[in-house]
């Protein structure tokens, strides 16, 4: 609760009034400061009346892409039984303040508002809380107070179709390499025992050894696995391209991981600062992506290395990863094809490490483009 400077002209006029009227003896004075500090007292007691209000909030839909039409659609309903309300009230989207008309709201009535959500920037946007200030009628006192429940709006990353999935190179434990995508199960690690596994999957020998029924787990290694590194690193986005080069990476990122899930191909997605994800929730990590200035990329090419290694990586940076090719194309020997993607490279296209397949894009649309074109998947 404070004082508007209408208020706090009122309040300091009653004090001077009622002091003036007594120390001077003038009754007039003193009535007229008794009028305004009662107006004051009024105000207070006004202002400090908490409406009953609930507050739901339903976005249509929470999870969009970069650019696509969202809807966020706000009830406030009177909970009250004695008071209509009428209050100025505004929700906030992202950094965005939304004004909600609450005029005459009767009791148990409600009102509804839509607005759009902006979408024109990836990332996870904040709805919300509703936060409804009460004045008095002479505007002396105002109390704001937040209703309801913060909603998450999560803007992903454009996807692009991508048709062609590399091949790769599949490892076998068993120390073969197959580069045929033809069916073939070989060892992959052993487990303890379950009930329901079958028998015939005992490893004997190792049982014996350890002393409890231990069980084979095979792999099929016709099928790719891809690990999509994303560069975070600040030093990688110069600060006047930024805007192009990490959302088009992060565009590159989502339609790899898309393309790989739609073709039911393992795949793993690591940002150099440190985070990993897998499964259908990669978009949501990509929607939080940010720049890190601490990102580390030797560090995160150690992480790889020291994990179950795949067959294809991807490398997706800015023109500020040139400098840093050779730390990724150290690691062909767990991951024998690598493919780099680099965006907004002003230069001639870096030279390839060790046979890397380079990309070089202006943005996703381009990146799309040039990864259909290569021959070598």
């Amino acid at each position: 609760m404070r004082l508007t400077p209408r208020g706090i002209g009122l309040a300091a006029s009653a004090g001077v009034l009622l002091v003036a009227g007594f120390w001077a003896g003038y009754p007039e004075l003193t009535v007229l400061g008794s009028a305004a500090a009662i107006a004051s007292g009024c105000a207070f007691v006004h202002a400090a009346w908490r409406p009953g209000l609930a507050v739901t909030r339903v976005a249509d839909p929470d999870r969009v892409a970069r650019g696509d039409p969202a809807t966020m659609t706000l009830t406030v309903r009177n909970t009250g039984r004695l008071a209509s309300a009428s209050l100025i009230a505004e929700d906030r989207c992202g950094a965005r303040p939304v004004p909600v008309p609450l005029l005459r709201l009767r009791p148990g009535r409600d009102t509804t508002v839509s607005y759009p959500v902006p979408t024109h920037h990836r990332g996870v946007i904040p709805v919300g809380p509703l936060r409804v200030t009460r004045r008095d009628a002479l505007g002396l006192v105002a109390l704001a107070r937040s209703h309801g429940q913060t909603t998450t709006v999560w803007v992903h990353p454009r996807i692009h179709h991508l048709t062609a999935i590399p091949a790769g190179v599949a490892r076998s434990l068993d120390g073969r390499l197959d580069r045929v995508p033809h069916g073939t199960i070989t060892f992959d690690s052993l487990r303890e025992y379950v009930v329901g596994d079958e028998l015939r999957r005992v490893h004997w020998r190792t049982s014996a050894k350890v002393g409890e029924l231990m069980v084979r787990e095979d792999l099929d290694t016709s099928l790719p696995r891809l690990v999509v590194l994303l560069d975070d690193r600040a030093a990688a986005h110069p600060t006047e391209s930024v805007d192009e080069t990490f959302e088009s990476a992060c565009e590159a990122a989502a339609s790899i991981v898309a393309a790989a899930t739609r073709e039911d191909v393992p795949v793993t997605l690591h940002l150099v600062s440190g985070s990993a994800t897998s499964g259908g929730d990669f978009l949501d990590r990509l929607a939080e992506a940010a720049l890190h200035r601490d990102g580390d990329l030797g560090a995160a090419t150690t992480r790889l290395r020291q994990q179950k290694p795949g067959d294809t990586l991807i490398f997706l940076t800015g023109p500020g990863g040139a400098a840093d090719l050779g730390l990724v194309g150290a690691l062909r020997g767990p991951y024998p094809a690598i493919v780099v993607g680099m965006f907004g490279s002003h230069g001639p296209t870096p030279a390839a490490v060790d046979g890397m397949i380079m990309l070089d894009a202006k943005d996703g649309t381009d990146f799309a483009a040039e990864w259909e074109g290569v021959q070598r998947w």
